[in-house]
């Protein structure tokens, strides 16, 4: 009898792209083994793991709002609800499947899947990808045979459970490791003889990003620096008709080739979630890092500065980045000296095989 694996969370695709870069290094071990994804209704999840040759199913949960307002407290009010639907919609699945192991990478679909689990005595790993752990891989936790983190800096916060808790680091998608800096900067149409900075906002975009380089934008592109600007498909219509067009600048809102964007960058401006972190550190980058003020505990600001702490990126906050980010970039890409210097304190950061290594904690736990 094949063996058969859940995995289940999602919500975003700092979550989703290591949960199917999980069931491919899975796959590749062992081709009979049978892997199920559970995710949130509604959820990107939903779309995006069928694209990658997996089934998945969905069950009825949403996070908590934190923030006060009217929409935000029937959210709430309605938590207690989706939740008690989620977890008898877990125990449906979990007792149909029937996994020899569950694997939650956070989010809020792998509450009630790992909890019902955890109940069924079925082993439990969970992926923990930020320098601070979620509210939910933080409540199962008790119950996991195996915590597995991508941010050494986590393991303070499971130090009771320092005996099935390792660091194996967060996976990245496998391509990213095949770029070439020439044909990303031939795709890119960009002069080798210039510095190039890659400003990265994900797939949606980051609107105090955007801002602070459309207010600063003379500074830089008059540094005769090279900027890509991945904007996001949502904020690009209205920049395109308001940045004005230089042969320094290029304003996308997507970047389908991010292994030769990333191959071509010099330094890379950037959000600070967990699967960011790990690209970073795979891939050797220096970085400036503005973290995300609206996510939960704030964990981006602790995903910088592992970094920072070890002279690996340099950080600017959100409510300075109008003021300080064109200034910094210039001052760092153009400075031989500080850019070595973050080099080398990226490089000195374990490198991990992490979707290999999760793979094989897993096949572990079902022999």
């Amino acid at each position: 009898m094949s063996k058969r694996v859940i995995i289940t969370g999602g919500g975003t695709g700092g979550h989703i792209f290591p949960a199917i870069s999980i069931g491919n290094a899975l796959k590749k071990m062992d081709s009979s083994i049978e892997i199920l994804f559970v995710g949130a209704n509604g959820g990107m999840e939903m779309t995006m793991v069928p694209q990658h040759g997996f089934n998945i199913k969905g069950v009825t949960i949403s996070g908590i709002a934190r923030n006060l307002s009217v929409k935000s407290l029937l959210k709430n009010l309605a938590f207690p609800f989706k939740y008690f639907k989620s977890i008898q919609e877990s125990a449906r699945i979990v007792s149909t499947f029937k996994p020899d192991v569950v694997v939650g990478v956070g989010g809020y679909a792998s509450g009630p899947v790992g909890r019902i689990a955890s109940k069924k005595g079925i082993p439990l790993v969970l992926c923990e990808q930020n320098a601070y752990p979620g509210m939910v891989n933080k409540w199962l936790a008790p119950k996991a045979a195996r915590i597995l983190l991508g941010n050494e800096a986590a393991a303070k916060h499971f130090a009771q459970y320092v005996s099935k808790t390792r660091v194996t680091g967060n996976p990245v998608r496998a391509e990213l490791l095949q770029g070439n800096r020439e044909a990303g900067l031939a795709m890119l149409g960009l002069d080798p003889q210039k510095p190039v900075v890659l400003s990265l906002g994900g797939s949606l975009g980051s609107g105090a990003i955007n801002h602070a380089w459309e207010v600063s934008l003379q500074t830089i592109l008059s540094a005769d620096v090279q900027l890509v600007w991945q904007c996001g498909k949502r904020y690009h219509e209205a920049l395109k008709d308001r940045v004005q067009a230089h042969p320094n600048l290029r304003l996308m809102p997507f970047i389908q080739d991010m292994a030769n964007a990333y191959a071509a960058a010099d330094l890379i401006v950037s959000r600070a979630g967990g699967s960011t972190i790990s690209e970073l550190i795979l891939l050797n980058k220096p970085s400036i890092l503005l973290p995300s003020p609206n996510v939960a505990e704030d964990h981006q600001t602790q995903n910088a500065m592992s970094l920072v702490n070890r002279g690996a990126a340099w950080l600017v906050k959100d409510v300075d980045a109008d003021k300080n980010l064109a200034t910094t970039t210039v001052e760092l890409v153009k400075d031989a000296a500080k850019m070595g210097a973050l080099r080398n304190g990226i490089q000195q950061i374990e490198k991990h095989d992490s979707a290999n290594e999760i793979a094989r904690e897993v096949m572990a736990l079902m022999s």
